[in-house]
């Protein structure tokens, strides 16, 4: 038997190629991204470890919980503390750290780095070990600055030069005092690095007279674990806490897997939605091929196989299938693998340097993947066969299917589809995150009682097409009714396709009506012209909104300035505003009270009020940052959503409470202008802040467009991961159509004795091919609407201005990609069914 099923497989070396190749590109998606997350986290854990070279032991700040009606604070390391630390036995050397958010411009006024990789620090003294010189000195004083070599490089500076950099708004134009090298992971990674001298960097970032860190070297003979434990004892273990260089470097090691994670998982998902996809085609394959060899199975039968070692011969034929698929499907990943990293490097995120990691699980994985999944959907066909009495199978080459076993499948969709719409629709009452999985569950169970459902839907939907395939005369109505001959076969090819454009469809209708429901909560609660904010989302300076507000023509600013408060045990977050002005630059609907913001009232948004059971005129008890508490009173209640919420206070009524430089810091600035959004007025603001590139300055219309192109880069990324799972389909297609055209040997030949000439043959099989497309194209995009609706309705529960948008034009393009699909997939067995000898063929079995 193990013979024969070889034989076999050699026989029909031509009719498995599509199957072989729809499981190696599965297997290829699933090694690519195994190989590509694996090196890209190797190289960054190479990398970020390199980081922490000059340090045995880090002394960081321990926070302090909220306690009662008192805010938690983050300890400060001081200069005393430092010098405490120097002073402990075993310690060599302390450096102290600050950090923060520095965004340096090129030559060109174009910010150098990608947003929050955009880093400055302090440079410890003449010499710092973590950053050797390579040209010039360190900096000195207000005015000077270093640069990281590849920073300076890609920016065309060079020592003497003046750099334009911002670290939180204002523009700052310090001399270049140096270059130096480092193995920062950021920097490696495309990140740039800006250092000033200690003192500098701690007036910068709002940090005077603190560190954010406490790098400790040790001395010659002292071990990391040694040096941490005197550390322990001599500091004050309340207020600080002591991490190892080997701790330091396994927690950035787990941050990068975690960050990894998320990627792999994501990848892997599409993988698999290819990988289901081509379950179908190994099925349909396994089916046709077994049909063919019906009457060679039933001989085998009748000299003695058992029905075991039939099934037994399909699946040994399975395997050696699954694992040629594998073994050339982990090949193509590696290749992958290597050129995503590649491709990383062209588009400008610059990984880090590093082997290609191709480890045991990943070869393990594609090999189980691939032979797993083709044995399992040829099981099917193969026990299938196995049960054909030997004289029945004899008898005839088609064993068609009993009126039981479609009424079993019937029914068993049934059940499937009426549970996936019953959860879907339930879960859509739901809301926010409570409806997530319900709905999820609801999703498979649909889309799994449609695919058994699809022989019955077939026969109705493609008999729709009648009027159509009437105008091509004879050619048409034998490719309807080629179609419907074998419903099994056709569902199983149109299923393929229908799962990738369900998911398209449904995507593309939330991601248009999210974009509009944005779009209307944008101008329905915002009157100002402009949205002052930091490129990478950082605070902006108070000196912003005070540039702004002298600014010709500009009529109304408003800072928003965010504050923490404890209130009945608990932290809320509070937005501070310029009261006498954000009533100009908003316009949210106020359901009781007045919206007036000023002394001690308060203005709330209807959800906090409902949770704490606030309406207007309630008075609630607040403690501050500082410790001291106000009593405050609620004004009004409006209604909340994504742009604006929460608690609104004046900015007056904070400040004096505010106990970090940090804190004082703006999320954004709101602001009104004379003349409106106009092209002269954004330039006019732009020039009143120095032409920043940290700075966006964005009308309504702008923010429109910046959600706009998050979801259209989504889109893309998405639309290219599925085009996996469509080019399965299409080899689906093709495998399908080919073995049919075989099948059909001898009818074909018939047709031409009969008159039909090469053309119509052709003609037949292309809208054969076409009308099996479009079935699956026409259920895909009918599930993806459903599925867009459904999961619209459950954002609708906190997204007040969402509403389904259908995107008509996107539909039809689906459409014509399944119709394209069809007629591309036809061209090879089309061609093939027309160049058939005609006499050979009759003769054919």
């Amino acid at each position: 038997m193990f013979r024969t099923a070889l034989r076999n497989v050699l026989a029909h070396k031509a009719r498995l190629l599509m199957t072989v190749l729809a499981v190696m590109l599965g297997v290829a998606f699933v090694s690519g991204t195994l190989v590509f997350t694996n090196t890209l986290s190797n190289a960054l854990q190479n990398s970020s470890a390199k980081g922490f070279d000059q340090v045995d032991v880090a002394v960081q700040p321990g926070y302090r919980n909220d306690v009662g009606d008192k805010i938690g604070k983050t300890p400060e390391l001081t200069q005393a503390l430092l010098d405490e630390t120097a002073k402990v036995p075993g310690a060599a050397s302390v450096i102290g750290v600050v950090s923060g958010f520095t965004a340096i411009a090129d030559k060109d006024g174009k910010l150098v780095g990608d947003g929050f990789q955009s880093q400055g620090g302090n440079f410890w003294g003449d010499k710092d070990a973590r950053y050797p010189l390579k040209d010039g000195a360190a900096p000195k004083g207000a005015g000077q600055v270093a640069l990281d070599a590849k920073t300076a490089d890609r920016a065309g500076y060079q020592v003497g030069d003046t750099v334009r950099l911002s670290v939180d708004g204002p523009v700052l134009s310090p001399t270049l005092s140096g270059i130096f090298t480092t193995d920062d992971g950021n920097v490696t990674a495309g990140g740039s690095l800006a250092l000033f001298d200690t003192a500098t960097a701690q007036r910068l970032f709002g940090k005077v007279g603190t560190y954010d860190e406490i790098d400790v070297k040790a001395a010659a003979g002292t071990s990391q674990t040694a040096l941490k434990a005197a550390l322990d004892k001599a500091l004050p273990r309340d207020t600080v806490e002591t991490t190892t260089r080997t701790k330091l470097a396994a927690d950035q090691a787990e941050i990068i897997s975690a960050g990894m994670s998320g990627l792999k998982q994501g990848l892997l998902v599409f993988a698999g939605i290819a990988l289901f996809v081509g379950t179908f085609i190994i099925a349909n394959t396994f089916t046709m091929l077994v049909a063919q060899r019906t009457k060679e199975l039933a001989l085998m039968r009748a000299v003695g196989a058992s029905r075991r070692q039939v099934t037994r011969s399909v699946l040994i034929e399975a395997f050696v299938v699954g694992a040629v698929a594998a073994v050339t499907g982990l090949v193509a990943g590696i290749g992958i693998g290597a050129g995503l990293k590649a491709l990383l490097g062209m588009i400008g995120a610059t990984v880090p340097d590093g082997p290609l990691i191709v480890t045991p699980g990943t070869v393990g994985a594609a090999l189980a993947v691939g032979i797993l999944i083709t044995m399992l959907a040829a099981w099917l066909p193969g026990r299938r066969a196995a049960k054909i009495p030997p004289v029945a199978a004899m008898s005839s080459v088609h064993a068609t299917a009993t009126t039981k076993s479609l009424v079993l499948r019937n029914t068993l969709g049934a059940l499937f589809s009426g549970a996936g719409v019953a959860v879907v629709l339930s879960a859509t009452t739901m809301s926010g995150s409570d409806g997530q999985a319900p709905m999820g569950i609801g999703a498979v169970l649909l889309i799994i009682g449609v695919f058994i459902l699809t022989p019955l839907l077939s026969r109705p939907l493609i008999a729709a097409a009648g009027p159509f395939m009437r105008v091509f005369g004879v050619s048409g109505k034998l490719a309807r009714q080629n179609s419907v001959r074998n419903p099994r076969r056709t569902a199983a090819t149109a299923s393929a396709l229908m799962i990738g454009l369900t998911l398209i469809t449904g995507m593309t209708v939330m991601a248009g009506s999210l974009q509009q429901a944005i779009d209307k909560m944008a101008s329905a609660s915002i009157r100002a012209d402009y949205i002052v904010s930091m490129a990478n989302g950082n605070g902006l300076s108070p000196d912003v909104a005070e540039k702004l507000a002298k600014t010709p023509g500009v009529t109304a600013v408003s800072p928003l300035r965010d504050a923490f408060v404890r209130i009945d045990g608990t932290t809320e977050r509070v937005t501070g505003v310029t009261g006498a002005a954000i009533g100009r630059l908003t316009k949210l609907t106020v359901d009781n009270g007045t919206f007036k913001v000023g002394g001690t009232q308060v203005v709330v948004d209807d959800s906090t009020a409902k949770s704490r059971d606030w309406q207007a005129g309630s008075a609630f008890t607040v403690g501050y940052e500082d410790g001291r508490k106000q009593r405050l009173t609620v004004a009004g209640v409006y209604e909340g959503n994504e742009v604006m919420s929460g608690i609104m206070a004046d900015n007056t009524l904070l400040a004096p409470h505010r106990t970090d430089a940090a804190d004082r810091s703006d999320r954004q600035v709101m602001v009104k202008t004379s003349d409106g959004a106009t092209s002269a007025t954004k330039d006019k603001l732009e020039k009143a802040l120095g032409a920043n590139p940290a700075i966006k300055i964005q009308d309504k219309k702008d923010l429109s467009n910046e959600i706009a192109q998050m979801f259209t880069l989504m889109l893309n990324m998405l639309y290219g991961l599925l085009a996996m799972a469509v080019l399965v389909a299409v080899l689906g297609v093709i495998n399908t159509l080919a073995m049919s055209v075989f099948e059909r040997s001898q009818e074909i030949g018939m047709l031409r004795a009969i008159g039909l000439d090469r053309k119509g043959i052709k003609r037949m099989v292309r809208l054969e091919s076409l009308v099996i497309s479009l079935f699956g194209g026409v259920l895909g995009i009918g599930l993806g609407v459903f599925f867009g609706w459904a999961a619209g309705e459950l954002l609708g529960t906190t997204m007040s201005t969402y509403e389904l948008v259908l995107p008509w034009a996107r539909m039809a393009l689906f459409l014509l990609l399944a119709a394209t699909v069809g007629v591309l997939a036809a061209l090879w067995p089309a061609r093939r069914a027309a160049r058939l000898n005609m006499l050979a063929a009759i003769k054919s079995e």
